[in-house]
């Protein structure tokens, strides 16, 4: 058997100094940042090894008596392909690989994942090297986690169309992955963490009824960032609300962006699904919270990494739901090209109650104001990684 840490860590060796920046939820282009990845090859082979073809539905994984008959005691290979570290994605990366351990057992096969996981750590040409060894390892299916990993992944499929099933990308379309959320058009479809920017800041004015100045903080190479900024300025000019934007592509950009926003005295900031703010997050948290200005984020990671409240989609549901669709398609033979994007409720809002005291709020005040634009609020305490 393969070592699959040796790999890893092989990978990103290999790469030596030959890196590039890439967005963490989302970026222009898998080698350029400024292009599309480019179309992908027709699903001629969308169920990947297995070759029953049985009518299923989007979420529904059970298998039919004949289907699972022919496959029972079939192993699966399952690439897994972690853009970089963080607690939303680490989340999503072990929530994948439990539901799969899962659904092996339920259906009598095995999903083999632990000899094909890898983590890119932000580096494309890693990435592009990792895809390159998954498919001369032809495994049977690869599932990107985040934008610019399922970009690079699309790309190096496109000749070979291996099904890809990402997970966490916030504008699939705009990302140029899929041709419709309904109809992915090709070799890949998966799930996506859509933030419902509108519903932040309507916590930020229940909150803070007198908001009158936001800073905006996010990484302007990320694909992931742009939709949700633009909405967020339409929002504000829309309340007549000043607004300052703040830019960085890592962890020392960003904290000086932090920074800056501090000195412009701001009232709040606001930040969609940024990994590279996600990244800097416990870097920036302290000195935001102590000087009075809270940190709305587009998932509940930032929260646990220190931003004062994280709202969006469940991202355990999430990785469960990808894992799901990657069984749907191996065991039951769906087809990507026809298999709809799914997308989540955006309503859960996770507060942190350490830097809800250090900014001098009253928790259950704060909580009854969120609760009319929640399905629910939730609270957390700074840490690095979710516990299993």
């Amino acid at each position: 058997m393969k070592n699959s840490a040796f790999r890893k860590i092989a990978a990103v060796a290999a790469a030596g100094i030959m890196t590039f920046s890439l967005a963490a939820c989302g970026s222009n282009s898998a080698a350029s940042g400024t292009s599309a990845a480019g179309s992908s090859a027709s699903s001629a082979s969308a169920a990947g090894s297995s070759s029953e073809s049985v009518a299923a539905s989007v979420t529904g994984t059970s298998v039919t008596g004949s289907s699972a008959g022919a496959a029972s005691g079939k192993t699966y290979k399952v690439g897994i392909v972690q853009y970089v570290d963080d607690a939303s994605l680490n989340q999503i990366e072990s929530n994948i690989e439990s539901e799969l351990d899962a659904k092996g057992k339920e259906l009598g096969v095995t999903f083999d994942y632990s000899d094909y996981t890898y983590n890119g750590q932000a580096d494309g040409t890693v990435l592009q090297q990792i895809a390159s060894e998954l498919i001369a390892d032809q495994v049977d299916i690869i599932v990107p986690i985040a934008t610019p990993t399922a970009q690079i992944m699309q790309t190096a499929t496109k000749d070979d169309p291996i099904p890809v099933v990402f997970a966490a990308c916030s504008d699939p379309v705009g990302a140029n992955l899929v041709e419709s959320m309904d109809a992915p058009g090709s070799n890949i479809t998966g799930t996506s963490d859509a933030l419902n920017t509108e519903a932040v800041l309507n916590l930020m004015l229940a909150q803070n009824p007198d908001l009158s100045y936001v800073g905006l903080l996010y990484s302007n190479s990320e694909d992931a960032s742009k939709q949700p900024i633009a909405d967020a300025k339409a929002f504000l000019d829309k309340k007549g609300i000043k607004y300052i934007e703040k830019t960085g592509t890592d962890t020392t950009g960003i904290t000086d962006a932090a920074n800056a926003l501090i000195a412009e005295g701001v009232d709040a900031i606001f930040t969609p699904t940024d990994n590279t703010v996600m990244t800097a997050e416990l870097a920036i948290y302290q000195k935001l919270a102590e000087a009075g200005i809270p940190h709305y984020c587009g998932a509940d990671s930032f929260a646990l990494n220190g931003a004062f409240v994280g709202y969006g989609v469940d991202y355990a549901n999430l990785g469960t739901a990808t894992a799901d669709m990657v069984a749907d398609i191996l065991v039951n033979g769906a087809d990507p090209a026809k298999t709809p994007v799914q997308t989540f409720d955006n309503g859960i809002a996770t507060i942190n109650t350490d830097v809800c005291e250090t900014l001098g709020y009253d928790l259950d005040k704060v909580k009854a104001a969120f609760k009319p634009y929640c399905t629910s609020v939730e609270e957390t305490t700074t840490a690095k990684e979710f516990e299993n």
